[in-house]
C-alpha cells in the first residue's frame, strides 16, 4: 500500500498512524486528506510522540498539516481513536477535500 492508501484506510476506520516526520516520532489521528496546490497533505490530530513544537496541555492546539510525501516509516495500528473539541474548523492545509472522518 502507498501512503495515501493507508492514511485513507485509517480515515475511513478510524485507527492510529504513527510515522516520522522531520526526524520525530509521531502517534496520530488523521482527520482530512487532500491537496493543496496540488500536493497531498494530511490534516492530523497528534496525541502521542515528539515534535519540534512539542505536544501542548492545551488540546485544541495539537493539530499538525503534514505533507504526505515527507512522512517515513508510516504504519496504521489500532487503539483509541483521538481528536479534540475544535475537529469541525475548516482546515486551510486543504484546497481539495479527497477524505475525511466521519463522526
Amino acid at each position: 500500500m502507498t501512503v495515501y492508501e493507508l492514511i485513507k484506510d485509517a480515515i475511513q476506520h478510524k485507527k492510529i498512524i504513527t510515522a516520522d516526520f522531520k526526524g520525530f516520532y509521531r502517534e496520530m489521528c488523521p482527520h482530512h486528506l487532500g491537496t493543496k496546490n496540488g500536493k497531498y497533505n494530511c490534516l492530523f490530530y497528534q496525541f502521542g510522540g515528539f515534535s519540534s513544537s512539542g505536544l501542548s496541555s492545551d488540546p485544541f492546539k495539537n493539530w499538525r498539516c503534514i505533507p504526505i510525501d515527507l512522512l517515513q516509516n508510516v504504519q496504521v495500528i489500532e487503539g483509541n481513536w483521538h481528536t479534540a473539541g475544535n475537529h469541525t474548523r475548516p482546515s486551510t492545509c486543504i484546497d481539495d477535500t479527497h477524505f475525511i472522518v466521519d463522526f
